[in-house]
């Protein structure tokens, strides 16, 4: 057997951090929630679309930097036993109150950072405040993103308590950047949600409740396919990674009947809801009378942001780190 260079093992041996949806995955739902919105939002959105579509993966990047963000991107409902979904406080208030903080943020706080964020983007459009509503746009389109992903639902969020490690990165990385040029992501318009927590809420819900196929189709697809034939080698740059192959993919999709494709346009389309309501609830401003592009003082804080990220230390952040 050939043998493989040190840095091939190390790559094959060492997991990736888990992330939600990958960049290429994030990106594109908040690139595509922009053309769900009315033709009052749609203009400033689309002069804004770069932005939004660029950083839409920011609040990962600051996982490792930014204390307290890594639990506003998962919920670990299986933490707090059946039904929990429809017994936990929607009051974050409450929560504390009922379960603790440490709890709280180390089981994760997705959904009560969503209804938090509306709020804020609410208020960001009341005081017609260009820079704040693009900031909060694209890192509400990513915590609803996080929401949709069953992974991100669950203490075995990367597989590692049964023997899957790697199913994580699999599902919502894998998958949509090899066949979502396949997908229809035809949403329809962006609707006002008469009840954005409780929507926040049953997202979570659904997605848990998809968590039993995503890991048994590939426990069952795990054992039709030979070691070789479920991963394979591809170039990265200048790195090459071990991954799971083409064939192996592409079976685990067709055996998930398209759950991949429908949890990324239910994202799509509650990244748009979430603006739209946002919107509304603000007095429906006139987005038109706003700057169309970020101040200078938020490309600055931006490029400055990127430059602490750069320069941080790698470490590890509490839940879903793996």
């Amino acid at each position: 057997m050939r043998r493989l260079a040190p840095f091939v093992l190390l790559l094959w041996l060492v997991p990736a951090p888990a992330r939600a949806w990958g960049f290429f995955a994030h990106r594109l739902i908040n690139r595509l929630a922009v053309y769900t919105l009315p033709p009052e939002m749609v203009g400033f959105y689309k002069a804004n679309i770069d932005y939004l579509t660029t950083n839409a993966t920011r609040p990962d990047s600051r996982r490792t930097l930014v204390p307290g963000e890594a639990p506003r991107h998962f919920l670990d409902l299986d933490a707090y036993g059946d039904s929990a979904a429809y017994r936990l406080p929607r009051s974050y208030t409450d929560a504390v109150a009922l379960i603790g903080e440490d709890s709280l943020q180390r089981h994760g706080i997705v959904p009560w950072q969503i209804t938090r964020m509306k709020g804020q983007l609410t208020a960001a459009f009341q005081a017609r405040d260009t820079d704040r509503i693009l900031h909060l746009s694209a890192d509400l389109g990513h915590y609803i993103a996080d929401a949709c992903v069953p992974l991100h639902t669950t203490r075995n969020y990367n597989g590692q308590l049964t023997g899957q490690r790697g199913i994580h990165g699999f599902w919502e990385s894998r998958l949509p950047e090899l066949l979502s040029t396949g997908y229809d992501f035809f949403t329809g318009p962006a609707p006002y949600l008469e009840r954005p927590t409780d929507v926040a809420w049953a997202t979570v819900a659904r997605s848990h409740a998809a968590l039993d196929s995503v890991l048994r189709f590939e426990r069952e697809l795990s054992a039709e396919f030979s070691e070789d034939r479920k991963y394979g080698f591809e170039q990265r740059g200048n790195v090459t990674v071990r991954t799971y192959s083409r064939d192996f993919a592409r079976a685990y999709h067709q055996r998930l009947s398209g759950q991949v494709e429908r949890q990324m346009k239910l994202a799509v389309r509650l990244a748009g809801a979430f603006w739209y309501t946002a919107w509304v609830d603000a007095g429906q401003p006139d987005l038109d009378k706003l700057p169309r592009t970020p101040s200078e003082k938020e490309q600055q804080r931006l490029a400055l942001e990127a430059k602490q990220l750069e320069a941080a230390p790698v470490r590890a952040a509490a839940g879903h780190e793996d």
